[in-house]
């Protein structure tokens, strides 16, 4: 047996049969196909970052920590190519000295890209889509241990399968992103009532290139986080007071250094439902939570995407993300919550917590039944479907 792995939080424990770290894809390959061979699951894990149960196995957990590295980049074409082991802020450095960028990222960038694809994770900005949508093409080991190349060009449904797939379709090793050329972005903080944010909330999100608030339950004060390229400023904001102001490189600037370590649960709402849905989670956790629970909740904004498992999909999104210290139960509160985003069309962030199987998500999904074919036609055997991932897909 391999040693006990944890996820970023600590909240998930688990003990696989092995944890391997090959060095190249052939390995990779010779591993899920000695699984496949054996009747055994196989699980990548990139930087355990997800709250959710995604890479837990009792089998064979491959790491992609030994690949890393800029595979090839074209600056003229706005791609590149990296190895699946690189974290999202790993690949911003290296990106950036080619002259390329991505054209976001979320708050952390400690997650593989590749991870970060697999769950579409996303930033802030409602012009701007979420990480899978920069995948262009990817060099998979599939359930049989055979090493495929897959690009848009000859395959576009096959890549709005395998964007926010969960690692379901096949192991990367390589994935090919569309980026754009390296920008600056100026970020400004402030803070203010929470009543004049909500007021000024659609403003706040037209006017700027990223903006999102934290709410602080305790104070009922917000935080607002607003980015744009030095020569699209907007104005002072009058209502609230700038604690905050610097400018750099977007892989610099975009994401915050997070020592305090936390659980979360983050549905996508329709934009339109997120005011409402914000009060009513403020409201309840004014009511029932606040003594207990200190963290701030994260609202967010993000553009549609097609991809067949992404919770953004079909329509301007708003997430609303609940967090709590790492170590402490969460349960209690994530579960009084996770309603009020159900009534208001939420669906789950695949990579955090939520209490959501197969029966409640096949409905949230269009493309559901697509996405299952496609998954059988690529692991008829489930080779890379944990228990928990059955529950999740609904497959028996």
């Amino acid at each position: 047996m391999a040693k006990e792995v944890t996820n970023w939080s600590g909240s998930l424990c688990f003990t696989p049969k092995q944890l391997l770290y090959p060095k190249n894809e052939k390995e990779i390959a010779k591993a899920v196909a000695k699984a496949a061979k054996e009747g055994r699951n196989a699980r990548v894990t990139g930087a355990r970052h997800s709250s959710s149960p995604l890479i837990e196995t009792q089998d064979t957990l491959i790491s992609l920590d030994k690949l890393q590295g800029l595979v090839s980049h074209n600056k003229e074409a706005g791609e590149a190519t990296i190895y699946a082991g690189m974290k999202v802020h790993d690949a911003g450095q290296a990106l950036y000295k080619v002259g390329l960028a991505m054209h976001n990222t979320g708050d952390v960038d400690v997650q593989n890209v590749s991870g970060a694809i697999g769950t579409g994770t996303h930033g802030t900005g409602k012009k701007l889509q979420n990480l899978s949508t920069m995948l262009i093409g990817a060099r998979l080991i599939t359930a049989s241990g055979d090493i495929i190349d897959k690009h848009i060009e000859d395959d576009p449904e096959f890549i709005r399968a395998l964007r926010t797939s969960m690692g379901m379709l096949g192991i990367f090793s390589q994935i090919r992103l569309k980026l754009q050329p390296a920008f600056k972005l100026h970020r400004r903080e402030w803070c203010t009532h929470i009543e004049q944010c909500m007021e000024h909330l659609e403003d706040l999100k037209e006017n700027n290139r990223n903006f999102d608030f934290y709410w602080y339950p305790r104070s009922d004060l917000a935080k607002l986080r607003t980015m744009n390229e030095p020569d699209q400023e907007i104005g002072d904001l009058p209502y609230a007071t700038l604690v905050k102001d610097e400018e750099g490189w977007s892989h610099e600037i975009l994401p915050r250094e997070r020592s305090l370590k936390f659980d979360e649960m983050e549905y996508a709402l329709p934009a339109e439902n997120g005011p409402a849905c914000f009060e009513a989670v403020r409201q309840r956790v004014k009511e029932k939570h606040r003594k207990h629970v200190g963290w701030r909740v994260l609202y967010r904004t993000i553009a549609p995407d097609d991809a067949y498992l992404s919770p953004y999909h079909s329509g301007d999104s708003v997430t609303i993300s609940l967090h709590h210290n790492a170590g402490l139960p969460f349960w209690d509160y994530f579960k009084d919550i996770e309603p009020i985003f159900l009534e208001h069309g939420g669906r789950p962030h695949w990579g955090k917590k939520h209490t959501l199987t197969a029966k409640e998500l096949q409905p949230l999904y269009p493309d559901w039944e697509k996405f299952q074919k496609v998954r059988h036609e690529m692991d008829p055997n489930g080779v890379f479907l944990t228990p928990y991932m059955r529950r999740l897909m609904g497959i028996e």
